[in-house]
Order: structure tokens, then C-alpha cells, then sequence
């Protein structure tokens, strides 16, 4: 697969809790350089991100992060405060816990307020497969079809497991058509990144894949 078709499904990410602006500046003109499909980053970064990279860059940014257990309130005003701050993706986390529960309805509501929250903004909306069973998963393949986002997502990385190619293949079997894929989480290589792309998913959350390009560069 083109290098240049890998770096253009990347979501260059820096979500670490100490991550600096020269830090996210830098990742800001990686994505620049390398053609990424977005940068993701914290919301306390949105807006001096968006003033520095312009229309050169899309900005992601993360919703109810990296736990999922705000309210729904609470996610839909940080959602509507990065919007307008500049982002022009989020990435909502899921409550968990209602998943466990089996409120299904909850889950479906609050998705469909954040997207709404989004004002026409695109939405990927992290399950946390590593803390969901197959059925689990299966179940929320269904309600984000139902939902309006424009893509599921494995993962946070934040939560003790990535992004796996089972779970890429699950939810290329499940989600509607209209349903894009993120994989997140511990995509190390180009490799994984081929991997990932070639089972179904069109996005990778990563901030190796930048790093394995510019090495290879190295050499």
C-alpha cells in the first residue's frame, strides 16, 4: 500500500495529559508535511491550534475523554465549546457503564445529542472494545448505525487496550454502510497501519505512524 494513501487515513494524535503547545505544534506540522487526515488533540488546544494550522489542517479533538462517564450535558457543552473553538472532528467517548447495564436507549440518545451538539461537524463515536464483550460490541455496531455519527472507534488507548484486527473485522461485519471505521490504540508500524486499512477501517488514531515515516525518511 502508498505511504502516501496510509498517512492520509492517520489521525495524528497527541493526547498525552502533559502534552506542551510546542508539543502540539509540532504534531500540527507533521500533519501538515505528511498529508494526515487530521490532528487530535486535547480541547484546551483546539482553538490556538486552529488559528495556527488554518485551513491547511482539520483539528480533531476528544469528548467525555477518555472515560465516557460525564453527562450527557456535560458532552454536548464540551462538544459545542470545541466546535466553536475551530475543531472540526470529535471523538466522544461512550458511557461504559450503560453498556454493562444494557441501556440502550440511553446510549442512543446521548450519541444523538452530541452529534446534534456537533452542528454538522463529523463524529466518531470510541466503544472502548477492550472493555466490551463480542456481543457488547455487536450491540453498539447497531445503535451508532442508528445514530447519525459518521464513524465507530475502537478505542482511547487510554483504557489498557488498542485497536485489534478481530475487532476491525466485527465491525466491518456489523456497522451499516454509511458507517465509517477507526482504528485507535497501539498501531506501532506501517504494517499494523496496512493491516487496519485493508480489514475495513478508513481512519487510524496513531501517533507512530508519522514517526515510522519520518525514520524511514531517516535512513
Amino acid at each position: 500500500m502508498d505511504i502516501k494513501t496510509i498517512l492520509a487515513a492517520v489521525d495524528h494524535t497527541l493526547l498525552a495529559q502533559g502534552a506542551t503547545w510546542e508539543q502540539i505544534r509540532a504534531v500540527c506540522d507533521d500533519g501538515v508535511k505528511y498529508g494526515a487526515a487530521s490532528v487530535c488533540i486535547p480541547a484546551s488546544y483546539v482553538a490556538q491550534a486552529k488559528s495556527y494550522a488554518g485551513d491547511k489542517l482539520p483539528i480533531c479533538t476528544v469528548i467525555g475523554f477518555p472515560n465516557g462517564y460525564s453527562t450527557t450535558a456535560a458532552k454536548c457543552f464540551e462538544t459545542e465549546d470545541a466546535v466553536k473553538n475551530g475543531a472540526d472532528e470529535i471523538d466522544m467517548v461512550i458511557n461504559i457503564g450503560w453498556v454493562k447495564d444494557r441501556k440502550w436507549d440511553d446510549l442512543l440518545a446521548e450519541i444523538k445529542a452530541v452529534k446534534a451538539a456537533c452542528g454538522g461537524k463529523l463524529l466518531k463515536v470510541i466503544i472502548e472494545t477492550c472493555l466490551l464483550t463480542d456481543e457488547e460490541k455487536v450491540k453498539m455496531c447497531e445503535i451508532v448505525s442508528a445514530s447519525g455519527a459518521e464513524f465507530i472507534k475502537t478505542s482511547t488507548g487510554f483504557a489498557g487496550g488498542g485497536a485489534t484486527r478481530e475487532d476491525v473485522a466485527l465491525f466491518a461485519a456489523h456497522v451499516a454502510p454509511h458507517v465509517k471505521i477507526k482504528a485507535a490504540g497501539g498501531i506501532a508500524s506501517l504494517q499494523d497501519a496496512e493491516d487496519f486499512l485493508a480489514l475495513g477501517a478508513s481512519r487510524l488514531g496513531t501517533s507512530r505512524v508519522v514517526k515510522a515515516v519520518k525514520e524511514q525518511e531517516g535512513r
